[in-house]
């Protein structure tokens, strides 16, 4: 009987380590953004999130009307940023300074969010990849 409840035991521990754990799924960027609405930002860096899988920066741009507007930009997987020389501390070095950036908006209408393409740094002037080009 003690054979029999070992192998119950044995199938049971095998049957939930072989279940595959859910996983989250990786995007498109065509699924989240629209590459037929892109536009250049300038304003200040406010913020980064350096967080897999994307990193976020924030960035203060004054809106038509004068308001300042708060958006959030997406980058590239941080290990992709990382391989081209784009570290944590760039972005850390110029908060409170000026950057251009070009953007692609939500294509959910989600306010003052979009995926970053490029960036400049006013601080060196050199225009980085920070997620898919286009337009």
């Amino acid at each position: 009987m003690n054979g029999i409840r070992l192998a119950g035991a044995l199938a049971l521990v095998a049957g939930v380590l072989l279940v595959p754990a859910p996983s989250l799924a990786h995007h498109s960027f065509a699924a989240e953004f629209d590459g037929t609405k892109c536009r250049d930002f300038s304003g200040t860096l406010t913020k980064l999130e350096w967080a897999n899988p994307h990193g976020f920066f924030y960035v203060d741009v004054k809106g038509a009307n004068g308001a300042v507007e708060h958006w959030s930009f997406q980058t590239y997987a941080l290990i992709t940023l990382r391989r081209a020389g784009n570290g944590r501390e760039i972005f850390l070095d110029n908060i409170g300074k000026e950057v251009w950036v070009r953007g692609c908006l939500a294509r959910n209408g989600r306010e003052h969010y979009a995926a970053a393409g490029s960036l400049k740094f006013a601080s060196d002037g050199v225009l980085r990849q920070m997620g898919q080009l286009q337009d």
